[in-house]
């Protein structure tokens, strides 16, 4: 764990938002602790990705805070869209 805290605790794509050209969809959990919703981050940010959309999962029993992002029965429907957008 602490390997994959150090690994990504300088990465910052902010500065170059905009260069983003090819659809994308940020997903994140309400009970996320480790990108808390509720700094509203993401929320600023999707506006400056040209093809940017952002999808905020409700808690659920399914859910898992941040471990949400190995559950592909959660959120892959909205995989499956962004696919289709991305044709």
């Amino acid at each position: 764990m602490l390997y994959y805290f150090d690994a990504s605790r300088n990465y910052n794509p902010e500065p170059q938002l905009e260069k983003i050209s090819a659809p994308l969809t940020a997903i994140n959990s309400a009970d996320d602790a480790i990108n808390p919703p509720e700094l509203k981050i993401i929320d600023r940010d999707i506006e400056r990705v040209k093809n940017g959309k952002f999808v905020l999962l409700p808690i659920s029993d399914e859910t898992r805070g941040h471990g949400t992002h190995s559950l592909p029965a959660i959120w892959g429907n909205h995989l499956a869209e962004l696919l289709e957008r991305s044709k």
